[in-house]
């Protein structure tokens, strides 16, 4: 098993999580927030999927799925196109309220696609390559790619039991 395999393996299981967290849910479910601070499934799974974008378009110097295929368009959001969800606000989260399962995972599913399509050329030699600076010691391209998985799976995680309180109260 090469580390490319594994990473393909970790980014398949996020995607796993992903599609468990959002299919059959209604419009009301995914933007709904169990308190008026909280997130919703539909805001944990955009920001989950907009840090991959932003994070494996920056390691491959490549354009964002965001920008590129059009999804912020057919999203629609009043946010500036850099915009990941970091530090939004309660009435920034629920902007992601008109957003649908299809919309969303349509979205993952094609920042999925370009995350394997890059992963899958890695070789152990990549990994070690420096890609942000800003920290120290200096990020490792290895080091934020599992920073990527962890992020992804953290929310994901968080989409899953939003989901659980919901399908309880049906």
């Amino acid at each position: 098993m090469t580390s490319a395999d594994l990473l393909i393996d970790a980014f398949g299981r996020v995607q796993e999580h992903v599609h468990a967290a959002v299919s059959g849910l209604t419009h009301d479910e995914l933007a709904a927030r169990l308190d008026p601070g909280a997130n919703s499934i539909a805001w944990l799974i955009w920001h989950l999927t907009r840090v991959q974008d932003d994070h494996i378009a920056d390691v491959a110097d490549i354009e964002q799925v965001w920008t590129a295929a059009g999804w912020a368009e057919r999203f629609g959001l009043p946010f500036d196109d850099t915009a990941t969800g970091y530090g939004d606000s309660p009435d920034e989260v629920a902007q992601l309220g008109a957003a649908s399962a299809d919309l969303l995972l349509g979205y993952y599913d094609a920042v999925h696609a370009q995350t394997i399509e890059y992963v899958s050329e890695l070789t152990d030699a990549d990994l070690p390559r420096v890609v942000d600076t800003q920290w120290d010691p200096p990020v490792t391209l290895g080091v934020r790619l599992i920073s990527v998985v962890d992020d992804d799976i953290q929310h994901a995680g968080q989409a899953a039991f939003i989901r659980g309180v919901l399908l309880r109260r049906r």
